[in-house]
């Protein structure tokens, strides 16, 4: 049975929500067969699969393309596709565009918005209009260059009350559930008290409503920086470096094809 953006919120106090980024439909696939509640289309894409430092880079073009490609593996799990790079703070008709095109090209089924109270008005008009929001607080990977890089957030006083109020803003405004990206694990337990829709966590600790895992990081599949928070199921990456080896290894001794 195909999940909504209902359940994934009704799951709150029921059991945690398992989510999962993908990219394209053979990743979707098998991460839907696995029995995953969400995948996320995330743009993260342009640093895991196109060889971009950032997120910055990602244009709606792209992510309309990948989502697009998720979808066609046509499964259960909810499909969630981001919003790329300062989009959501352009006017309102250039993000609704932009939400329309990912749910009826992309094939997306809501979209997901960085940002805490002042994008709260922006996802009541989205609501309105019928498209789903996925909120997304604490770190903010799109703000990459004004931060500097990336780091822990919700561990003064100030951010504490920032991060709650935010939480609390998108909840008021429909958001169906909200993503913890990088906040302190004791205040991501004590958000997820306090709202009454999921609170996501990555790289926030285990008193969320549910985790959420970049599918390249989970399994295994980055040659680069793998972030401390991060379990590795499988090493993927290295098993297919294997594979490639031993293929060329073949090819050039005349024993493929045999």
């Amino acid at each position: 049975m195909s999940i909504t953006t209902q359940k994934i919120s009704r799951l709150k106090g029921e059991r945690p929500i398992v989510a999962v980024t993908a990219y394209d439909a053979a990743m979707a696939h098998y991460a839907d067969a696995a029995g995953v509640d969400l995948i996320l289309v995330g743009d993260s894409v342009g640093t895991t699969q196109l060889g971009f430092d950032t997120t910055v880079p990602v244009t709606l073009d792209m992510m309309l393309h990948h989502a697009a490609a998720v979808a066609r593996a046509k499964p259960d799990a909810l499909v969630v596709a981001d919003i790329p790079f300062a989009l959501a703070h352009d006017d309102f008709s250039s993000i609704l565009n932009a939400s329309r095109r990912l749910m009826q090209e992309g094939g997306a089924q809501a979209v997901k918005l960085e940002g805490g109270v002042l994008l709260a008005p922006t996802v009541e008009r989205l609501v309105a209009a019928g498209i789903p929001v996925l909120g997304h607080i604490g770190l903010l990977p799109q703000q990459f260059h004004q931060l500097g890089g990336y780091r822990k957030f919700g561990r003064t006083d100030l951010e504490k009350d920032i991060l709650l109020k935010d939480a609390q803003a998108l909840e008021e405004a429909g958001c169906f559930a909200i993503i913890a990206e990088m906040m302190d694990g004791t205040l991501a337990g004590t958000i997820a008290a306090e709202i009454g829709i999921p609170l996501i966590g990555i790289g926030s600790g285990p008193h969320c409503d549910g985790q959420i895992l970049v599918c390249n990081d989970l399994l295994g599949m980055n040659a680069g920086y793998v972030p401390s928070f991060v379990k590795q199921y499988a090493q993927i990456g290295e098993q297919a470096q294997a594979a490639f080896a031993a293929y060329a290894e073949e090819v050039r001794n005349r024993k493929f094809p045999s």
